[in-house]
């Protein structure tokens, strides 16, 4: 059992979001409509595996003191942290080995300035 089944991250401008985490991921986020007045961009996922989305609405406001999300960087999160300043976000702290066991991570300010880390073992 994933301690995490799903996380939303806030974002004020969904489109900037949307092609910033796109951009840094290279994926398609599938885009839905959530109610009247919000809007979700849905990473990739099958089956029983952990989702997530960008989401747009009045009750979600992107801010850097937030509950923060640890995304996977793949096999070396540095492919994923190279993107991340031309797609429009900063780097908070740079690819850290926390244990030659655990990997490695990483955080940065998105394009919506929220602070989202990444993991990797590589």
């Amino acid at each position: 059992m994933n301690v995490i089944n799903w996380f939303e991250i806030p974002v004020a401008n969904f489109d900037r979001a949307r092609r910033f985490y796109e951009t840094i991921f290279a994926v398609q986020l599938k885009q839905e409509a959530c109610g009247p007045d919000s809007r979700m961009a849905i990473w990739p996922h099958e089956g029983q595996a952990v989702g997530g989305c960008l989401i747009e609405m009045a009750e979600a406001r992107p801010h850097k003191d937030g509950t923060r999300v640890y995304l996977n960087g793949g096999k070396d999160l540095g492919e994923v942290l190279a993107r991340v300043e031309a797609a429009g976000g900063s780097i908070v702290v740079p690819k850290t080995l926390i244990s030659p066991e655990i990997g490695y991570f990483a955080l940065f300010f998105d394009s919506e300035g929220n602070v989202i880390g990444l993991h990797s073992l590589g």
